[in-house]
């Protein structure tokens, strides 16, 4: 068994249509998809608003019809005299995981009122972020000739997306990569919004008259999708008795008209939940899940405070006989975390007081008979990377230094582990420079995580079971790097530069100050106590 390696790559996008995902349509989703990233998902950059200054309350639609025919109406392909057949996939399809937003307009005047979100808008990092959607959301009403008046940001986030929604990312052979936004029950005025753009922007149309897999009950008449196409950027819509469902891809829509009926009911205090089902994530998070005897229905949740986004904690329940104990966490681990670590992941784990093979395989299939158990203090603090051609950089902090011979038998796996005894805690390390980190934080060469800032000090030193921190900054940042470079064609005629050009470094510059997330779950009986902290 070794630590977590960088995901595999997405399978190929199903098939027809072409463009990227409504990134500024995703608005009051940035910051739980970013702790998406950060749980191994690498789901970043879906974070942005209009160019033009965003609005804060959405137009009202009218029941007239607007008079400009503009260049933008007389670009756009006549609309479609006869729907084409879909061919829905056979394999079932489940979520992997997914964002429930439930406060939207809380949500999306945090956004547009947060002064350093406005600022980046106007700078290449903010409109990279955008990217060609601009254009789509900076579309006015008037020029396509429709009935509402005002830009189509105004129309999608002020009316579409103002009833709670959910952003799936879907499993399966034919996931695109891409989610669904769900809007299960949408009210009048999205109706309004959803047939005002129907009306001028549908250019293509398709007919499902299955679920992948046939899982599911179809409407009499089948599912109608239809492609909304402004500025040269296409997004897929539909709409039913009880959702509407947008997508980059016809297959994922389709998905999310098959999904069970949903009822986003927010929890006391929350604004944002994320959460996760572990079988569609791979082998590493279902051993996870188990050994840290957590059940399906784990959710990270944020709760919106002025113009942040804020940690509440983990919530969600536990096995009949809980795995995970309850303790502050020492102060010799936060002097071994390097503080620029972007992903902390700190249990205190219920283990058998012999390590080996067999004791653990027999308490981890509950079957007793292994005698006393003891409490580990373990850590994992892990840097994702931008660039599947980079190595892993992770490491497992393990409080019991005695426990290196049992774990080594554990850690046997192809990929070569370094390891040392620092401060107090047995260390496996994918790399002699994760190793070397790890060394200069302990001996205090190097910022650990007791020079972080006092709040997230504070709430690491507090009562916990389990703790998840990201930096977001130092992640961001990091990834997209990483991303740039990449892109980069460099060989033996042209090296590669020594620093990336100015414009890519002060972004990275920009999203380093961005603040740490930290969530905490305290074990109380059958449940998981939900507590955040941040910087």
């Amino acid at each position: 068994m070794n630590p977590p390696s960088s995901p595999p790559g997405a399978p190929p996008p199903a098939p027809p249509p072409r463009g990227g995902p409504p990134r500024a349509v995703l608005v009051g989703v940035g910051v739980a998809v970013l702790v998406a990233v950060a749980a191994g998902a690498y789901l970043i950059g879906r974070r942005s608003g209009p160019s033009s200054g965003p609005a804060t309350t959405g137009p009202t639609v009218s029941g007239g019809t607007g008079s400009s025919t503009g260049s933008v109406l007389q670009a756009l392909p006549p609309a479609p005299d006869k729907p084409t057949k879909m061919e829905v996939p056979t394999e079932p399809v489940a979520p992997a995981f997914w964002v429930d937003v439930y406060s939207p307009g809380k949500v999306r005047e945090a956004l547009t009122g947060n002064a350093w979100l406005k600022d980046e808008l106007q700078k290449p990092l903010g409109k990279g972020f955008v990217g060609g959607w601009a254009a789509f959301l900076d579309t006015r009403g008037e020029e396509l000739g429709a009935s509402f008046k005002g830009a189509v940001f105004d129309v999608m986030a002020g009316q579409l997306l103002a009833a709670p929604f959910r952003v799936v990312w879907f499993s399966g052979e034919t996931r695109a990569g891409t989610p669904a936004i769900i809007i299960p029950e949408p009210g009048n005025a999205a109706v309004a919004a959803f047939e005002s753009m129907h009306g001028v922007v549908r250019r293509a149309e398709m007919t499902a008259d299955s679920c992948p897999g046939g899982e599911a009950e179809v409407p009499s008449g089948g599912f109608k999708l239809e492609r909304w196409l402004v500025a040269e950027q296409g997004l897929w819509a539909a709409r039913t008795d009880d959702r509407m469902v947008f997508a980059r891809h016809p297959a994922v829509v389709l998905q999310g008209l098959c999904e069970p009926h949903l009822e986003l009911e927010a929890p006391q205090n929350v604004d944002v939940e994320l959460g996760f089902a572990p079988e569609p994530l791979g082998r590493e998070m279902q051993l996870l899940t188990h050994v840290v005897g957590v059940a399906n229905g784990i959710r990270l949740q944020f709760a919106v405070e002025g113009n942040r986004l804020v940690g509440r904690g983990i919530s969600g329940p536990v096995a009949d006989e809980p795995r995970l104990d309850s303790a502050p966490f020492s102060e010799s681990l936060l002097k071994l975390v390097p503080a620029e670590t972007p992903v902390l992941l700190a249990l205190q784990l219920k283990l058998p007081e012999k390590l080996d093979q067999n004791t653990l395989k027999a308490f981890w299939s509950g079957k007793g008979g292994v005698g006393a158990l003891r409490t580990r203090q373990v850590a994992m603090v892990w840097t994702p990377r931008g660039d599947a051609n980079l190595p892993s950089e992770v490491a497992l902090l393990w409080g019991q230094p005695e426990d290196a011979e049992a774990l080594g038998q554990l850690f046997s796996g192809p990929n070569k582990m370094e390891t040392a005894t620092l401060c107090g805690h047995h260390v496996l390390a994918s790399s002699p420079d994760v190793l070397t980190r790890v060394r200069r934080a302990c001996e205090g060469q190097g910022p650990n995580m007791l020079n972080a800032a006092a709040p997230v000090v504070q709430g690491l030193r507090a009562q916990g079971s389990v703790s998840f921190g990201v930096n977001t900054g130092r992640l961001l940042g990091t990834l997209m790097a990483d991303g740039y470079w990449s892109q980069q064609q460099t060989d033996s005629q042209k090296p590669r530069p020594n620093a990336a050009p100015p414009e890519i470094e002060a972004a990275r510059r920009e999203l380093e100050t961005l603040p740490y997330i930290g969530l905490r779950g305290t074990v109380d009986g059958d449940k998981l106590v939900p507590g955040g902290f941040g910087s």
